[in-house]
């Protein structure tokens, strides 16, 4: 069995758990979620502690008894702490300034980029050159991060660019006379 499918999750006080057939809801103080469970999976939930279980012996129902109890794990934590991943904008001039739901950047291009924020995702700029993505989902602000990144990403040989606040670029040497 899947190492990480053994662990039970533990449901912390003030999140409710809503098990309906193959859905499974989980509400707190951070948001709603909800996920489909896969049938390879059975669900047992014990008063607080949520097991999952391969329902035959295959290598696929193993796989995805883990793959379920992490996600439903983050599905938990999301509710009660959130989520969120801080970037950096690297280069002169380069700024970025959130607005209501939308992020608007200035990096480098003719004109500036506008994006706008899917629902439960907050986007923040403590300062002109930091981004904060904040959300309940995992999955959800990690998409909308590397959508923001993918407008202007690091190029290798000056670093400028939009990065992950604790990625590492290479910089490549220039060509030699």
């Amino acid at each position: 069995m899947s190492r990480v499918g053994k662990l039970p999750v533990m449901v912390p006080a003030g999140v409710d758990v809503l098990v309906q057939g193959d859905q499974i809801s989980v509400k707190g103080s951070g948001g709603a979620l909800q996920l489909k469970l896969n049938s390879l999976v059975s669900l047992v939930n014990d008063a607080g502690k949520l097991s999952f279980k391969p329902i035959n012996d295959s290598r696929a129902a193993d796989a995805m008894s883990g793959t379920m109890r992490q996600l439903v794990s983050n599905m938990v934590v999301g509710v009660t702490k959130g989520f969120e991943k801080k970037m950096s904008l690297v280069g002169v001039g380069y700024k970025a300034q959130a607005t209501g739901t939308k992020l608007n950047l200035s990096v480098g291009y003719s004109h500036p980029v506008n994006i706008d924020m899917p629902a439960g995702i907050i986007v923040a700029t403590p300062s002109p050159t930091e981004v904060v993505v904040k959300g309940a989902d995992r999955q959800r602000v990690g998409q909308v991060a590397a959508e923001i990144r993918a407008v202007r990403p690091p190029e290798p040989y000056k670093g400028k660019g939009i990065r992950y606040a604790d990625e590492k670029i290479a910089i490549k040497e220039t060509k030699k006379k």
